[in-house]
């Protein structure tokens, strides 16, 4: 029986494919070495896309709040060190002033009183702190600068103990203007300008979120700018040559400050306690993001090992089609009668 062979186009066609599907393979598993997961999620899946759509939806989510996170981190570190430093600058001017106010040297009041009106616009600096592109104290305006600044508080408190002659009456017109509720033109309205409303909170979970509340307004605050207010108001000009009224100025800043120490202490523990919470929030969106990536890579991930066997195996057979290819294009005429 004479055997039927192929003519010379269709061989060349049956190379063609062969070597076609042998580049396709090539490449799909090159893809898959690089990039560690299988081109074909569909055959991985057998069709049935839900559990690792799921997945990817979850993990997408977890980015979102990882960035929240980052943000709420950020704005929380931001506030602790604002109320640290004012509150450094506060108790460490304490002794001076109480010193000051119990001796009644004109030269320590005169110094002690300087050194408040330095630290007072140190603090007002500190509160006006931004994190990132937003100020920190503000509430919800983040977009304004919480606190004016240290002369403008300093020129409102002058007039407002204007006329005041002795230092019951200077002390007495400084709690006022402190205390005052908006609308009643204290430090609220000439001082503050951010907003009585709350920033936004930070979404750092499904259902799981964190308010920093905090604002330039906070009587712990208000209380220690009040007490470097009071002394600095004696470098302003006030009660001129009254010693014993400077002193009890003096006196009674260095008390107040005492007091808004313990104050802020408390207000910066509150502020720990937020920051506490979102370092744990983030601990569990890191562990569930870890868990969430182990399950889709036992989903869509290629064996690396399999993967680098079968890219082998591809090459060989794809160069060993090449060498046939070579050899039966160099065939001759006289080869072939032979």
């Amino acid at each position: 029986m004479t055997p039927i062979n192929s003519g010379d186009m269709a061989r060349q066609a049956l190379l063609g494919r062969q070597s076609s599907l042998l580049k396709t393979t090539l490449t799909r598993l090159t893809q898959e070495m690089t990039t560690g997961e299988k081109s074909d999620l569909a055959q991985a899946t057998a069709g049935d896309f839900r559990a690792l759509s799921a997945i990817d939806h979850s993990l997408s989510a977890l980015g979102a709040y990882k960035t929240a996170n980052a943000e709420a981190t950020l704005f929380a570190e931001t506030v602790q060190r604002a109320l640290e430093t004012t509150q450094t600058l506060a108790t460490d001017a304490a002794p001076t002033l109480l010193q000051a106010g119990t001796n009644a040297n004109p030269t320590q009041i005169q110094a002690g009183a300087q050194d408040a009106r330095q630290r007072l616009f140190s603090a007002v600096a500190a509160l006006n702190v931004r994190a990132g592109d937003r100020y920190a104290l503000s509430g919800a305006a983040t977009d304004q600068k919480p606190l004016a600044g240290g002369q403008e508080l300093l020129n409102g408190l002058t007039a407002a103990i204007a006329g005041q002659v002795t230092a019951a009456g200077v002390i007495s017109a400084v709690d006022t203007w402190f205390a005052a509720p908006a609308g009643g033109n204290g430090f609220t309205d000439q001082i503050y300008g951010g907003s009585a409303t709350p920033s936004a909170p930070f979404r750092l979970g499904d259902g799981d979120g964190v308010s920093l509340t905090t604002t330039a307004t906070d009587p712990a605050i208000r209380d220690t700018l009040k007490g470097l207010a009071l002394a600095a108001l004696v470098a302003e000009g006030a009660l001129p040559g009254d010693r014993t009224g400077q002193s009890l100025m003096m006196k009674t800043a260095g008390e107040q400050l005492m007091t808004a120490g313990s104050q802020m202490s408390d207000l910066r523990g509150a502020v720990g306690s937020v920051e506490a919470h979102i370092g744990l929030a983030g601990t569990r969106a890191s562990a569930e993001e870890t868990a969430l990536q182990i399950a889709r890579t036992k989903i869509a991930s290629a064996d690396p090992y399999e993967t680098a066997t079968a890219l082998e195996d591809t090459k060989t057979r794809l160069e060993t089609l090449y060498q046939i290819t070579a050899r039966l294009s160099g065939l001759l005429l006289a080869d072939y009668l032979r």
